[in-house]
Formats: structure tokens, sequence, C-alpha cells
């Protein structure tokens, strides 16, 4: 009688006459089929999925038709553009070529607004005969020592006030009240105090120039993040680096638009101040031109002056623009 071990070899052993398998065979070697519907439905999905975003890629569609694509929207760009090339000159050549068109069509009055060639022609004789470069150096040299002792006074006063709760006690408020003033409303006193020669008009252009330099520089020393201030206490900065490293360049843009303040102010409070007892100057020259009726001369002094303030607020952004070339702003 065969043992248990040997029927179940005969069962699953191949038919020799036919060599096929036996049923017990047949059924061993087919698998159980255990995956469930839901992970066959979730398997159909997935490639059918694929299958769409392929066909979405490459422009057809689930039955190979072809399909056009929404256009995608264009984005406008928000900044200002390239700079244009001497885009601070375009204005001025307009005006002048404005001016230079209305006086060949006869629109101006000669007596009131000469034509530009005329003033240019006054200027020649003027810069010939010697009068126009000792005033433009007498100009000059008023206009550059208030502008140094207004700068050096408002940077001062800026720092004290701005870094010490003290010194913004002290300070602040007189600088406002200063400010309330008509500095022009200063002029006779200060005769009375330091005379009527060349004192008094240089400590008045002083006065105009510290005061916008003042005001912006301190507004932006109390503009500082104080978070900056409270990494540098972390970081166990000392109080000079703190000021070198967090505090002067975190001030320099407000500093820089007090400085443009106090150059236009030093031309704008001279033109006044040199037609108080002067002797030379280019407010002297206007003044001596008003009582002569001479409008070219009068023009030619106006015109320097703007020329003036022009040279020299472009200085003052060109130096801003090379000490703050790490900043990225709209104007960069």
């Amino acid at each position: 009688m065969p043992s248990p071990s040997t029927a179940a070899t005969d069962d699953t052993a191949t038919d020799a006459g036919t060599g096929t398998a036996s049923p017990s065979a047949t059924a061993a070697a087919v698998p159980d089929r255990t995956e469930p519907a839901e992970a066959e439905a979730a398997e159909t999905e997935a490639v059918g999925t694929d299958v769409l975003e392929a066909n979405a890629a490459d422009g057809t569609g689930t039955g190979g038709r072809r399909f056009r694509r929404a256009p995608r929207a264009r984005r406008r760009g928000l900044a200002p553009g390239k700079r244009l090339p001497a885009s601070r000159l375009i204005g001025p050549a307009l005006f002048l070529a404005l001016w230079a068109v209305a006086s060949a069509a006869g629109q101006l009055d000669p007596g009131a607004i000469p034509a530009p060639w005329t003033v240019l022609k006054t200027t020649g004789h003027l810069w010939t005969d010697g009068t126009l470069p000792t005033d433009v150096l007498t100009s000059l040299e008023r206009a550059g020592y208030g502008f140094a002792f207004g700068l050096t006074a408002g940077v001062l006063l800026a720092l004290a006030s701005g870094l010490s709760r003290v010194g913004e006690a002290l300070i602040d408020g007189t600088v406002q009240l200063n400010r309330a003033i008509p500095t022009l409303g200063l002029i006779p006193l200060f005769i009375l105090w330091l005379g009527i020669g060349e004192t008094f008009k240089i400590a008045i252009i002083a006065i105009v120039v510290y005061i916008p330099i003042y005001l912006n520089l301190h507004s932006a020393l109390s503009g500082i993040d104080h978070r900056f201030v409270e990494l540098a206490e972390v970081q166990g900065l000392s109080r000079l680096r703190f000021v070198r490293e967090i505090v002067i360049p975190g001030a320099l843009p407000g500093f820089f638009v007090g400085l443009r303040l106090g150059v236009t102010g030093s031309w704008l409070s001279l033109v006044v101040l040199e037609q108080i007892n002067a002797t030379s100057g280019l407010g002297y020259m206007m003044f001596q031109a008003q009582n002569y009726g001479r409008t070219d001369i009068i023009l030619v002094g106006l015109l320097i002056y703007g020329i003036f303030g022009l040279v020299s607020d472009s200085a003052v952004r060109l130096i801003e623009r090379k000490v703050l070339s790490w900043r990225r702003t709209l104007s960069s």
C-alpha cells in the first residue's frame, strides 16, 4: 500500500500518455488573485491620469484629436525700465528749444524775455570784460563756506540727537523751532550781531543748509529697524562698531536726500544775500542790472545759478550711486 508522500508525488506527476499536467498540478501552478477591486480601479485611474497628462503635454486629446492650448497671460514689467542716457538734460534742452522757437517766431517781448542767443552774447561780453569771472568766484566762495559749515553742523547735531535720548531732548526741539522761523527773517538780527560784512551771509547760508540735512539724517537714524539693534547686542558689538556697521549704512539714504536739499538751499539763499551790501557776486550783478533795466544780464545770472544747482545736485547723486551701489532700487 503506497504511503501518503508517494500518493502526493503521483498526483503532481504528468500523464505519460498525453503529456499534460494533472488537474491538481494545474491548480497549484496558477496563483490566487488576491488584489481587491478597489486596487484595480485605483491603478486604472492612475494610468488614465498619466495618459491625459501626456496628451496635454503634446497637445492631443484622449481620442488622439488635437486641441488648441489656451494662451498664457503675459506679465508686464512693473519697473520703470532702463535709464535713458543723459535723461536729466532732456528737460532743460526741451525748455531751451521752446524758448528759442518762441523768440524766433516773435511770440516773446525782447524787452521782457530776450532771445537765448542775446543772453549768450551778453554772457560772452561779461566774460571778456572780467566782470563775470569775478562774480562767479565770489559766489562760489560764499556758497562753499556756508555749505561746509551747515553740513558739519547738520551731521553732528543729527548724530547727537538720533543716537541719544538726552541729545534728542536737548537738540531736536530747538532745531524744529529754528525750522519754523523763516531763515531770511533772521537777516536783520544777524546783521546787528555779526555786522554787514561776509560773516552774516555765510551764517545764513549755513542755517539754510543744516536744517534739511539734520531733518533727513535724524529721520533716517530714528527709522532704523530695532531688530538690527537687538542683533548687534546679541553679537556683542561695541558702540563704535554698531555705529560704523549698522547706523551709518542704514542712515546714508536719508543723509543724501538732505544733502541734495542742502546744496540747493545754499544757492537759493545766496541770490538774496548777495543783494544786501555786496560789491560783487552774481546776486549783486543781477541787482545792478535791475537798476538799469538789463533783463539779459538778469537772465545770465539766473541761468548760471541754475547751472550751478544742476551740476551740484548731479554730483551728489553720482556720489550717492557710488556709495550706495549695494542697494537695488527702482532708480538703479
